[in-house]
Formats: structure tokens, sequence, C-alpha cells
């Protein structure tokens, strides 16, 4: 009796999950469709094709809005697809799978004084607008405007005025060629018809059709129409690679030579600790450079918390950085849209416990065997010292956002769930991360004792002086990498999809070792000059690739670009 009432459960349970399975909608979330299921474009945003970052939501333009309320219905996004700026309404155009629509009237309307002004402005400044349909982005341009070569050159160069002077016209009809294989979507290919003259009273008439046109690729392969295979695997990208790797090659060489034959004999000389009482040295000899300092080397820094605090954070940039690029390599994020963000998120989150963990201990070696008196603050700066400043740097571009009325303002309630999940799940991981680093590696492993009585510090000369030590230090790292970070501005700012993560990790690597072995050879010569000050230098030293970094970008946003306005700047 007892067997048969389980048979009975487990066949009514399968029977259950079988009907589940058999009457689950086909659709753009399982990107398989029936014959005839109803297939949704969704409108996302439009802007100027020069200025990537300024977006605004479609019917921002004075579009037509078809009956049936559509606009009203907008798409579920993610954490990553708000931050990314999207913002997905429905539009009037039915389709349905496998089955051509002609060509058909969408809305009609007649432009006022205003909007063919609007129009007129959008289309000189090369707006485009984004579509999606089975999460395959879909670009298109407004419009065009019609002059000879040399017109438009010269007009290229005071954009804000071509408008008054040069005949627009906007695209009145989208013509829709999608490719399918089976019952999944592979292409989309839209072509922008019929354009119309832009002027006030003109009758316009939006319409659309829809081709379905079978293919023989498969759908593992759809996004690759996408990358631009010519660009980002051209052999500069190799020759970077080489040039880098040399690099590595010199500088392993230069520190090896450094710590193996000019620090070996006098570094063991100096692992006894009887060889130093009261904090004065048995025997001098000739000593000089470094090794009249070795009594402070580990001496506590200035500002110790903050240093321990910025160790913990670069500790786990390190690791977020490494996850992202590997979850990028293994689960190609370039496809779906917002996912490497949400991917940054979690791993962000996720990571926080390494943050803890190289903060707490290092602050607990410099006090051990006391307890660090102040591992608290300590903590709470390594949690908030990040997120802070990415804060501040989000909430001051969401004032200007909201000041443009553009779409990437990130909405209030976005806000309130990346604090909440920093509260639920970074900040416990920091703390967990924290009280593990200062008990499991908080014992102090310096091979020198620290004198009671600080040395002086003697005066510098111009190049051992840690700003020039700070400001050299950065440009091999810089070297190794600025070749990557031209692709990786250039699918930034010029709509290319970066997918070469193989490339970026190695470049990671190499830069890490770069880092690593300059940041070595820059404290030997700063302890050579006998300034034990060698822990904020360190740090700061290998930091001013970021400085680099950042001028870099400046360059590349004034020379290579043609972005204008406060708003991209």
């Amino acid at each position: 009796m007892s067997s048969q009432w389980w048979v009975r459960c487990g066949a009514a349970m399968v029977l259950a999950v079988s009907c589940t399975v058999g009457t689950a909608r086909a659709d753009e979330n399982t990107h398989v469709y029936d014959a005839e299921d109803p297939v949704v474009l969704w409108l996302n945003k439009v802007g100027p094709y020069h200025n990537p970052q300024e977006t605004y939501t479609y019917y921002s333009l004075p579009f037509c809005v078809p009956a049936g309320g559509f606009h009203t219905k907008r798409k579920y996004a993610g954490i990553g697809e708000i931050l990314e700026g999207n913002e997905l309404v429905q539009s009037a155009m039915a389709m349905h799978f496998g089955i051509d629509v002609p060509k058909t009237l969408l809305c009609s309307q007649t432009l006022s004084e205003k909007d063919a002004e609007t129009f007129k402005y959008a289309i000189s400044q090369h707006y485009w607008y984004q579509l999606f349909l089975d999460d395959l982005p879909i670009w298109g341009m407004v419009g065009q405007i019609v002059g000879t070569e040399e017109e438009l050159r010269e007009l290229e160069k005071d954009t804000k005025h071509e408008h008054k002077v040069m005949d627009s016209y906007i695209y009145t009809s989208k013509a829709f060629s999608i490719g399918y294989n089976g019952n999944q979507i592979i292409e989309v290919n839209l072509t922008a018809e019929e354009p119309r003259d832009v002027e006030p009273g003109a009758h316009l008439e939006f319409s659309y059709s829809v081709t379905w046109v079978p293919v023989d690729k498969p759908f593992s392969d759809r996004f690759n129409r996408y990358l631009d295979y010519t660009f980002f695997e051209h052999q500069i990208h190799w020759f970077s690679i080489f040039n880098s790797f040399m690099m590595v090659i010199f500088l392993c060489g230069l520190v090896s030579l450094i710590l193996m034959r000019a620090l070996k004999a006098d570094y063991a000389k100096y692992l006894d600790s009887d060889m130093e009482v009261d904090g004065i040295d048995r025997d001098f000899g000739d000593d000089s450079g470094w090794k009249q300092v070795h009594g402070d080397v580990f001496r506590i820094p200035s500002h110790v918390g903050l240093y321990a605090a910025c160790f913990g954070t670069g500790m786990q940039l390190v690791a977020l950085v490494f996850s992202v690029i590997l979850l990028a390599i293994f689960g190609s994020l370039y496809v779906d849209s917002g996912a490497l963000i949400s991917a940054s998120l979690l791993c962000y989150a996720l990571t926080s416990a390494v943050a803890g963990y190289a903060s707490g201990s290092l602050y607990q070696q410099y006090y051990y065997p006391a307890k660090g008196p102040h591992w608290i603050q300590c903590m709470l700066a390594t949690a908030v010292l990040l997120p802070s400043a990415a804060l501040a740097v989000a909430l001051m571009l969401n004032a200007i956002s909201l000041y443009y009325n553009t779409i990437s303002v990130v909405p209030f309630s976005a806000l309130v769930w990346i604090v909440t999940a920093w509260f639920l799940l970074s900040l416990p991981l920091t703390i967990a991360g924290t009280i593990l680093g200062r008990n499991w590696s908080g014992a102090a492993k310096f091979p020198c004792r620290v004198n009671s009585l600080p040395r002086q510090i003697p005066v510098h000369r111009w190049y051992t002086h840690p700003a020039t030590i700070i400001a050299i230090t950065g440009w091999l790292p810089f070297g190794s990498i600025f070749i990557e970070m031209y692709f990786i501005f250039t699918s930034f700012w010029n709509y290319k999809f970066y997918y070469v993560y193989g490339f970026m990790l190695l470049m990671y690597v190499i830069l890490i070792i770069v880092s690593v072995c300059v940041t070595i050879v820059a404290t030997y010569v700063l302890l050579n000059a006998e300034d034990y000050r060698w822990p904020w230098i360190s740090f700061l030293a290998s930091g001013s690739t970021s400085v680099y970094v950042f001028l870099y970008s400046v360059y590349y946003f004034a020379v290579k670009t043609n972005m204008s306005g406060f708003l991209q700047t």
C-alpha cells in the first residue's frame, strides 16, 4: 500500500513537470519560438553619433505615438542594464515568427514648426536609434542631410547650425529582414527607407515591413556579426604583447640582479637579530645606503590605518579584475546587455573578503604581538574607501545626466538596491575577512628589529626624491598596456564590442609583473638614498600608472574622437 502511494505520487509529479514543460511559453527569454509565436521589438534609445554617452529615450524625439499604449509597456531591466543606460519600451510593430509582414502603417503626423526644428537638429547631429529583437541589438539612423562632400566637411566644423542651412530628410519606413534557423532567430537587418523632407506642415506616415529569411548559421554564432575581427585581432595586438613580454624579461632580470647579487650577502648579514643591540649595529664597517636604515625599514608608516585600507582595496581590485576577466572569457558577457556590469558588481561584493583579509593582516602585523588599537576604524575605512569614491563620482554624473535629461540617469531605486546589497553582502564579508586576517596572518615576520629612535633622513638629490620616483615608476607599467587601452577606449567610445578578453588577461598579468618589478626597483633606489618611508611611496609609485592612463584617456578624447559638449567631458 505504501509503495503504491509513492509510485502514484511520483507519477503525478512527472506528469506535472511534463505539462509544465510542454506548456512553457516560447519567447525571447528562451530564444525558442513556435510557428506564428509573437516576437516583440523593443525601442531603446536615441542619441548623436559622435557623442555615444549622450543618449535619450526613443520618444524624446517627436515621433508619432501609435495607438494601443504600447509605449507604456516596459521590459524589466536588471541592475546591469539600468546602469548601462538601457530603457526598453515595447514598439507597436506586430511581428510573428516566420510570418512576413507587408508594408504596414504605424501612425502619421503633421510636423509643427517645433517638431520640424527638433528633427532637423537631430538629423544634423547624426542621431541614431537602437532597437532590440530577441536580445539582438539593431541600429538605424533617424535621417540624413543632403549636400556635397565639401559642404558636409565644412559643416562638420560647426554642427550646431548646419540644420538651419541644409536640407534634412527623415526616414519614415523600417524594413526588417529577420534570419532564422529552425525555431530560433539568428540575425536581424534593418533598412531605413522612404526619406521625407523635414519642413513645418509636412505630413509624415511611418510604416514598417518584415521579411523572414532562412539561414544556415548556428545559434551559437549569431553574435559574431557584431564583432570587429579586423580591428581587434590586428597584428599590432601581438606586437604589443611581444613588446610587453620583452619588458617583463628585462625587468625580471634587473630585479634578479639586485636581489641575487647586490643584496644577497648584505641581507643575510641582518637576518640574525643578535646583530643589533639597543638599536645600534655592532659593526657598521663601510656600510652605506639601504644598510644604514635597516633598523627603520619596518617602522609603522604614517596613517597606517589608511595605508592598510588602501592596500586591502588594491588587493580587492586585483582579485576583482581577474575574476571579471575570467567570467568574460568563459561566459561571453558581451552577448547579454548589462551582463558585464552585473558580473562586476557581484564580483566586487564577493571579493570584499579579500580587502578585509589583506588590510586586517597588514594592520595587525605592525602592532604584533599587541593588538592593533584602531583596527575597527581600519576595517570600516577598507569597507567604504572604494564605494564612497565610486558613489561620489556616480552622484556627480547622475546630476549632470539629470540636468541634460538623458537616459543614463540612474533611478533612486537602483541606488537603494546597490547600497542595500553593499550592506547585506559586501560589508559582512569585509568584516569576516578582517577578523580572519588579524587572527591568521597578523603575526609579524619582519627580519629586522625596529630601532627605538627613528633615523634622520638626509636631503635627497632630485633623482632620488620621492616625487621623482613616483612619477618615473608609473611610466613602464603604462607603456606595457597603453596599446590595449587604445582598443578599450575605442570599444567604449566608438560603438565596438570588446571581446578579446584573452588578450586582456595576458596584458593584465604582464601589468602586474611589471608593476611589481618597477616597485621593487623604486623601493631599492629609495632605501639606497637612506629614506625608509617606502610603504606609501611604493604604493603611490605603482599607483601612478593610473594617472598616465587618465591622461591618455584625455588625449584620446580630445584627439581621437569627435565628441563635444560638457556632458561628454
